[in-house]
């Protein structure tokens, strides 16, 4: 089912228990907060263990949204965890005309496109691993596909994550780990190639 109403993105992310794709979700909804817009951030797993399949969804509008599901036909889907590609259809419910698929791969978008057999839809990718390997020393790539994911599709402004993620960031870990972070985002947002 479809939220409706003007201006309704609706964003689905993959991963695994562990890579923070229901923080992903949360940190967007906050930034849409920040900006004055109604949200929603849903989770949605099963055995709640380390590695195992996640989906967690976002919606962001400038109306109320009285529609309270998962989210099966996304605008956007954020894939965290690029080893999902191989046995989940990412992008089941995605218009394959106008949707925007933003995957952690080392891939070309075009490369992307072929071995998911994807229309016409934009294609952004980002080596969100690398990334978080090198600026937070651990395999947690969400950050990094938050930058990938509002240069692609800008549902929220930039600004407003980097600051939801600071402020978040600071309270839960440290001001160390939050400014790695956003080293993370910016440095994703610089180097995601969209397609």
């Amino acid at each position: 089912m479809k939220a409706t109403g003007r201006d309704v993105s609706e964003i689905r992310f993959h991963g695994r228990g562990g890579q923070g794709v229901v923080t992903a979700a949360k940190l967007l909804a906050e930034a849409a907060m920040k900006e004055g817009k109604y949200f929603q951030a849903l989770p949605d797993y099963g055995g709640e263990r380390m590695g195992a399949p996640v989906r967690a969804y976002t919606r962001i509008s400038s109306d109320p949204i009285l529609l309270h599901c998962q989210v099966t036909e996304p605008d956007i889907v954020v894939v965290i965890d690029p080893t999902l590609i191989e046995f989940v259809d990412v992008t089941e419910g995605l218009p394959p005309e106008g949707g925007v698929l933003v995957t952690n791969t080392p891939l070309t978008p075009e490369e992307v496109r072929k071995k998911i057999s994807f229309g016409k839809g934009k294609v952004a990718v980002v080596n969100a691993t690398s990334i978080a390997l090198h600026t937070l020393k651990r395999n947690i790539p969400n950050t990094p596909m938050l930058g990938a994911l509002v240069k692609a599709a800008p549902v929220v402004q930039k600004k407003s994550l980097i600051e939801t993620i600071r402020t978040k960031l600071v309270a839960t870990f440290s001001p160390k780990v939050a400014e790695a972070n956003i080293e993370a985002f910016e440095k994703a947002y610089q180097e995601c190639q969209i397609g």
